[in-house]
């Protein structure tokens, strides 16, 4: 279950990618940049959730 620990951070290259996407897509008036925002959004959310359950389940497992 190590690699729990480094799948987290994917979420946040998943942002960092759609933020990006949405600005270049709002600056050319593209109309479909509200969803990219909507995707990273939803990336970071799943990055403090994944986060949280990765600490949470280490706390678990530290007091068995």
């Amino acid at each position: 279950m190590g690699y729990l620990k480094y799948t987290q951070y994917v979420y946040i290259l998943f942002a960092v990618f759609f933020l990006y996407d949405g600005a270049v897509k709002l600056n050319e008036g593209n109309e479909s940049y509200p969803l990219s925002f909507i995707i990273a959004g939803m990336a970071i959310f799943m990055f403090f959730f994944r986060r949280r359950f990765l600490k949470k389940n280490q706390d678990r497992n530290k007091n068995q």
